[in-house]
């Protein structure tokens, strides 16, 4: 089956982010990491964060790799002296942030009876307050730039998902985030918005969740009748960050082929497959 995304790249001048300076948390991989590579090959200088510096380095040569200027940061986003540091060496090596990608996220299957109240913290620390300890951080580099944030949310942040409790009501409080600051940030020239992808292709979280299941069956739930790919949530943020979006702000956009539009009936039957499979063993990361 065809991912199709890298070849809307013509659609966008190859400069058109010139002097543009972008921050990814979570930025070593998947998904965070297709929208740092978008960014870069249209002439943004790239930072991206995360907990492994491993992953991070070799981010990092994908990313030059695009011809431009790029810096790995380890930094936890749970810890907000951790990401000052993070912040302060992208303004000295790349100049103010002008877009920040808040993508930094934790997901597991578990039924509510059987999830740790460390489990259910952990994914709240890391989504909710993660994506808080970023804004409230790069908040005076972005009202220097007049710039914008986007974060990386999903479709538990409104609807129901089976043994997802903890991501539903981390992703929620991620909406309600981002609606807050496009209230409050505006006055200072700041958007913020949110990306809610579908099932992406060739992902970490599509492997951790779906399991064995088959591309065949999760594409026969969307109604474009294919995956997603990484590339094509890229070019929902290159829009985003965009002067084509200037006066979009608080906006929700769905990057799923109308997965979402059934509801999640799909995602609950594989989630029940995938634990009848793989029961829970301790649930306390």
């Amino acid at each position: 089956m065809a991912h199709p995304g890298k070849r809307h790249a013509q659609f966008i001048a190859p400069d058109a982010f010139a002097g543009h300076t972008l921050f990814v948390t979570g930025g070593g991989s998947g998904i965070n990491l297709g929208i740092a590579l978008a960014f870069a090959a249209k002439g943004a200088r790239v930072a991206i964060c995360g907990r492994s510096q491993e992953r991070l380095d070799h981010a990092v040569q994908l990313l030059k790799a695009e011809g431009g200027d790029a810096i790995g940061c380890q930094a936890d986003v749970r810890d907000a002296r951790q990401l000052a540091d993070a912040f302060a060496r992208t303004s000295d090596e790349l100049g103010d942030i002008d877009t920040l990608i808040c993508g930094a996220a934790g997901n597991f299957l578990a039924p509510a009876e059987q999830l740790s109240p460390n489990g259910f913290r952990t994914v709240v620390d890391i989504d909710l307050l993660g994506s808080f300890n970023a804004a409230q951080g790069a908040f005076a580099q972005l009202q220097r730039t007049r710039g914008n944030i986007i974060f990386v949310s999903g479709p538990m942040a409104t609807m129901p998902h089976s043994a997802q409790s903890h991501v539903c009501a981390a992703k929620a409080g991620v909406e309600m985030l981002m609606k807050t600051l496009a209230l409050e940030w505006g006055q200072h020239g700041v958007r913020s918005n949110s990306i809610v992808p579908g099932l992406v292709h060739d992902t970490e979280g599509l492997r951790r969740i779906f399991g064995a299941a088959s591309e065949h069956d999760m594409a026969a739930h969307v109604p474009l009748g294919r995956l997603g790919s990484v590339a094509e949530i890229g070019d929902v943020a290159l829009f985003l960050a965009s002067p084509l979006a200037a006066y979009v702000t608080g906006c929700t956009l769905w990057a799923d082929g109308g997965q979402g539009l059934p509801g999640s009936t799909f995602f609950n039957r594989i989630a029940g497959d995938f634990l009848a499979a793989n029961p829970p063993r301790n649930q306390a990361r």
